[in-house]
Order: structure tokens, then sequence, then C-alpha cells
């Protein structure tokens, strides 16, 4: 398996990147004339993707509906897609068309591995300037020494960040060091290319994982606060430590994950860095997004800088609306099922459970509720006018890429598989706590979150007999089959409070892609009904998890990733855990 390709010189790369740096409009290539620690530090701020993979993440799960298909009651709409990708990726369809918008997955390709050669440049000046002892002729100075380390554990953190979303998106999910040694990886970036025509091998997802890893724990222990003058657009303390607790959930190694929770927040009560969104009263959408994406709210640790169209999408084909929109953001919830909002169409009066405080705060809306274009204001565009007469300029989208309410979720996710159910509870109990109305002239009011009230709600029983079974927030859990664990096993008694965590996850991570990678680990199989009639089904395990690399690249010489589904083979006594020799992998 190598690639006969050239994933992206160091000079494209950095041209590619620098659009708004002066410096790097002049100094283009980084081998020949980096010279100084001042030139590494400003050719890192390039080293972050400026693509961003909300955009496939969200079409390919179940956050989206196709408005063009007919809801339950024959409702449907006659729009056209934003472009030919957003239906391909939709169907679950390898994607052909539109292969240079930065969405695209040859755009997350590209923008990845953009960003890795920019670090493998810092990476490497780094060490000359090591074995040479001296930089521009100076000897080292302890200073220095302390500028460089930093340097060097930002640029390994970028390099793991960015091979890990490569491999979210083009892989399989992990599954456990065995079969994982039989999953295709993606090519690791270790160096810069200084060949025209370099080779490269997918290797497995096992070795993948291992690099990271490595990568990820040498970078920790050089990464501090000190040298940035806005720590949360760089790999800082706190956002380093989140990664690794999110790479370690991945891998389900839980006692790690809530060692690196507790780095990240660093001894502080993450009840300080709670989420004051919701009791501000904002003048229009976008200041809500700047509020939401400043980084002067503590519960933010990094935010990433992208260029997408992501949210010109919504208004067109593809919304977050019926069983997306009910399973998520605008529909019930265990301490909100009873906040009942209502329209009035035609005859008829439609009302449905929706927690209050996304009203008229955190979404806009074309039409009415049911069918509108909901968008959250937690990754809404922010537009950079190069031209006002002209009217141009570049579509930004900043990601809330880190931040103290997802890390408090995965830490409960992490306790109830470590046996502390109460733990977990705790902080699934702070992060609704956080969204509770506690206005007492508000009509709709929130309640307190309790033990009693999770495991009453995530049950399919309830959800049949509340008729909410069609929405999605009840799922079937096939963790065990996904990543095989000899520690580790999903029972009825946490159940619940997985359900409550995932379902959690999916309104705190709403539009930023990350609900695609859950349902891959998780294991969830999800429909998507399109056009008039067709349905089609994702099923646990189906190759269709990892997405396609792009065509170009396996023009290039890149095996692609298979396509063929096999049948699983799940022993009927499993319960909610499968043993290893159990699971065939499906590629």
């Amino acid at each position: 398996m190598k690639l006969r390709y050239k994933i992206l010189s160091i000079v494209i790369a950095l041209v590619g990147l620098s659009s708004c740096s002066d410096f790097l409009e002049t100094v283009p290539d980084t081998r020949v004339y980096l010279q100084n620690l001042d030139q590494l530090e400003q050719l890192l701020v390039t080293a972050y993707t400026q693509t961003n993979y909300a955009a496939l993440g969200e079409l390919s799960s179940d956050n989206v509906s196709d408005t063009n298909s007919p809801s339950a009651d024959g409702m449907r709409y006659n729009y056209s897609s934003y472009n030919q990708y957003d239906e391909e990726i939709y169907a679950w369809q390898d994607v052909t068309l539109d292969i240079s918008d930065s969405d695209t997955p040859s755009g997350i390709w590209s923008g990845c591995y953009g960003a890795i050669a920019a670090a493998n440049a810092v990476l490497e000046k780094v060490e000359e300037f090591a074995e040479a002892g001296e930089i521009e002729g100076e000897l080292i100075s302890a200073h220095d020494q302390a500028r460089m380390d930093a340097i060097k554990g930002e640029a390994l953190m970028i390099r793991a960040y960015h091979h890990y979303i490569l491999a979210q998106v083009f892989c399989m999910p992990y599954r456990g060091p065995q079969i994982s040694q039989t999953l295709p990886g993606i090519p690791y970036a270790m160096k810069p290319e200084t060949e025209l025509d370099p080779k490269y091998d997918r290797g497995t997802l096992q070795q993948t994982y291992d690099n990271i890893e490595k990568d990820m724990l040498e970078g920790l222990k050089l990464v501090t606060d000190e040298f940035y003058e806005v720590p949360k657009y760089h790999f800082n303390v706190a956002a380093s430590n989140a990664f690794a607790a999110r790479f370690y959930t991945a891998k389900r190694q839980y006692d790690k994950v809530v060692e690196y929770v507790g780095a990240a927040f660093k001894g502080t009560d993450p009840a300080t860095m709670r989420n004051d969104f919701w009791d501000k009263d904002f003048y229009d959408f976008d200041n809500a997004a700047r509020y939401y994406t400043s980084v002067d709210r503590p519960g933010n640790f990094m935010m990433i800088d992208t260029y997408s169209t992501w949210q010109r999408r919504f208004g067109s084909r593809f919304w977050t609306a019926r069983e997306a929109l009910r399973g998520s953001i605008g529909g019930p919830g265990p301490t909100w099922e009873n906040c009942i909002y209502s329209y009035t169409s035609g005859k008829d009066k439609v009302s449905w459970a929706m927690m209050p405080c996304f009203t008229n705060s955190f979404f806009s809306s074309s039409a009415h509720s049911e069918y509108g274009a909901i968008f959250g204001a937690n990754c809404w565009e922010q537009f950079e006018y190069t031209d006002k007469i002209a009217g141009i300029g570049y579509v930004h989208m900043i990601r809330p890429e880190f931040t103290s309410q997802e890390l408090i979720l995965l830490r409960a996710e992490a306790n109830l598989f470590l046996g502390n159910v109460d733990a977990a509870f705790d902080d699934l109990w702070l992060w609704n706590h956080d969204r509770l109305m506690l206005d007492s002239t508000k009509n709709y009011r929130m309640v307190e979150l309790t033990k009693d009230l999770i495991t009453k709600f995530y049950t399919k029983d309830y959800q049949v007999r509340r008729k909410y079974d069609s929405y999605g927030i009840v799922m079937d859990f096939h963790i065990d089959e996904v990543c095989p664990s000899d520690k580790y096993h999903l029972t009825a008694e946490i159940e619940p409070y997985l359900q409550c965590v995932q379902h959690f996850r999916r309104i705190q991570l709403i539009h930023l892609g990350n609900r695609w990678f859950d349902i891959k680990r998780y294991g969830f199989s999800i429909v998507h009904k399109m056009n008039m009639s067709d349905v089609y089904t994702l099923e646990v395990l189906d190759p269709r998890y990892a997405i396609q690399i792009p065509n170009e690249v396996i023009g290039a010489g890149l095996d692609p990733n298979p396509r063929e589904i096999k049948p699983r083979q799940v022993p009927k006594d499993s319960g909610h855990s499968v043993s290893l020799n159990a699971c065939i992998d499906n590629n």
C-alpha cells in the first residue's frame, strides 16, 4: 500500500496556509529560510488546519434531515442542495465532486496534511538548532531552550491532533490492539518532504494510534502557556490535556480519561467554568456566536479559525429538522420534558418539548421550528471583508474545539465504566444545571437532574409510551463489539447513564461534526430518508464508517477504503459485551 503521491510539499502547504501572514508570504521555504525562534513561532500560527470537518460529520450523522423527503404528515420541500457533495455524503456515497471545497474529504485531507507539513518543518529546525547548540551564531541560552521546548511541544501536539482527525474521518473506529492491527490507518508524516515523489504507506490503524500517542505524550511534557500571546488559539496546557482525554476515550482507556480531564482543569472546579451563555440576552445571532466562541470565556480551552461554508448549507435542502431536531436541540430530555412549546398550522396545533435555554438565544429558524433551518450559534459564520464595497472576503467559522462542557461529559462516560456512577452523575448534573432556567417569571422551567429521572427517561419502554421512539434519543449501543475490552463492559445498570451522556454530547456538540465520531465509536446504526422514497441504512460497523479517501489520492496510488459489507458474527448470549474472537472486522 504505497502512496506514490506528494501529500503536500512544504512550499505548497505554507503558501496555501499563509494568506494572512506577511512573513510567510515572503518566506515560503521553511527548510531554507527559517533562522530563529520568532520565525518558528510565527510558522506554528499557520499549523492548524483551516478546513473544517463539521459539514462532513453532520451530514453523515443523525443530526441532519433531508427536507425533500416527506415527513410523517406528508410535508416536504423541493429545495436544491447547496452542492452535489451534500447529497453524496448524506447517502454515505463516495464523494466524486467539489474536490476543492474546504469542507470536503479532499479539503480535510489536504488541510490536515498541510498543517502537519508546517509542524514537521518546525520540528526539523528545532532539531537542527539543538544539534548546533546555537541560533544565528549565538549560543542557546536557558530562555532560548525553554522557548524551543515549548515550540517543539506545540508542534508535536499539532502533528498528533491532525493525524487523529484524519484517522477519525478516513478510518474505521479504534477497535482494540488486536483488531486494529488488521485495519488500514493513514500515512503518518514524521518529517518534511524533500523528494519530488515520496512514497507513503497507510500502515495499520494500530500503528496510526501508536504514533499519535507517542507524539501526544511527548508534546504534553513540553507544552506551556508561558510564551503565547493568545493561548486559546494554540495547544495550550488545558487544550493539550483535553485532546488526550478525547484520544483515550476513543481507545477506551478510561482511567487515563479521568486523569487528563483533571489535568485540563488544573485543579479548578469545573463549576467555575460554567457555560454562562444561557444567562445572556443577545442582540443578534452574530453577537451570540462571538460570545460563545470568545477566548475570554473560561470554559473555552482552544479555538480553531477555519474557512467553511457549513452554515450556508442550512436553509437549502439538509437541515436539523424533524427527527434530527427532536433528537437533539429541539426535543425532550429528562429535565425539560414538561417544557412544552406549540404553534398553530391551519386547524392543527403542534406541540413539542424543548429545552427552554435554546429559545431565541441559540439558533435561527426560517419557517416554523418543525421545518425551519436550525443552526447553533456555537459555530456561527463570521465574515471577514477584504473589500466591503465589492462585498468580498473570507468566510470564517470559529470552532470551539475543546471546552470544559465536553470534558465533563467525557469524564462522566469514563467514570461509568470505571464503576463510579456517583461521580458520573455529578458531572451530568453540572452539565444540566448550567442550562437550568432559574428565572421564576418563565412559563416553562427545567428541573434539577436526578438519578431517577435518568433511569426513567432513557429506556425504550418510556420512549415508546411518550411517543419519542422515532426521535433517536435512546440508541442501541455496540461499544463492546466496536472496541472489545477485557476490563470494561456496558452493563444494564450503567446503560441509562451512558444514554444520557451520548444525548447530552449530541446537544453540546451540535453542528461541530463530532456526533459522527460518536456514532462510529458507540457502534450506532442510523437511517437516512432521502428524496421521495429512498431509505439508506448505515449498519453497525458498516465499512462506510470510514469516509472514502479523496479520489486524487487513490489515483496517485493509495489503497481506497474497502466498501464490501461482510456479515458480523456476534454470539447470541453476548449481552452487552462481545468476546474479542467473536468480532469479525468488516473490512
